[in-house]
């Protein structure tokens, strides 16, 4: 039996940039989304080098944040460092990553009614099923390994094997979805499973076991490429 696990934030949802405007808008800041969303891969970009310098949680995510803010230019700038820092300690409650990207919660609910066993693998703040239960979609899953929760982050293997196990399946048996690489695509083939890279970032050589996928529709012909 194969069995399917997603990253969530930049591969179910992304950044909502409205909303993180309207939320850095309550502390009498300025963000622009547009401009924002053109800092958006600098942004992922220090987050990879915060990941692979072995930061987590917190640090990785106000590294992300930060910069996002300051490349955006938001204003006042001097105060990108504390709004991060508030932005972290409000996502639990007000999660920034719930913006539908197009076609994959539909996906996802094709997959559950074709009865594929789902897992969500996310690097989270302890929340992520209660934000996927208010956009109708945490029913679908029937393993949800939010790292805030668990205490694990990918890429490490407990994460995934811990997955695998409520799923009733072998790591090898996961075909895992993420954006991220180090997290998402490394961390599958730590554990044997198969991935597929979401919205890739370059064209780096694939190795065996991986396919990239830049949206919903490759997403699925990657699932029939492995069998599914």
């Amino acid at each position: 039996m194969i069995a399917v696990t997603f990253d969530f934030g930049q591969t179910l949802a992304e950044l909502d940039l409205d909303f993180l405007a309207a939320r850095l808008a309550e502390q009498g800041a300025r963000l622009s989304p547009g401009r924002a969303r053109d800092e958006s891969a600098a942004a992922w970009a220090a987050y990879g080098a915060a990941k692979r310098q072995g930061l987590v949680a917190h640090d990785a995510w106000c590294t992300f944040m930060r910069t996002l803010l300051e490349r955006s230019g938001v204003e006042p700038l001097d105060r990108a460092h504390a709004l991060a820092e508030w932005l972290w300690t409000e996502q639990p409650a007000q999660n920034l990553w719930r913006k539908p990207i197009a076609g994959m919660f539909e996906l996802v609910r094709e997959l559950f009614a074709a009865k594929v066993p789902l897992g969500v693998v996310s690097n989270s703040e302890g929340k992520l099923s209660e934000l996927c239960t208010e956009l109708g979609l945490r029913a679908c899953f029937g393993a949800f390994a939010d790292s805030g929760v668990l205490g694990v982050e990918k890429p490490e293997p407990a994460i995934f094997e811990w997955t695998a196990a409520r799923l009733g399946v072998p790591c090898t048996a996961l075909i895992h979805v993420g954006d991220a690489w180090d997290a998402d695509v490394v961390g599958a083939q730590r554990v044997g499973a198969r991935a597929i890279w979401f919205d890739p970032q370059d064209d780096r050589p694939l190795p065996d076991g991986v396919v990239a996928a830049k949206d919903a529709a490759e997403v699925r012909r990657a699932l029939e490429r492995f069998g599914l």
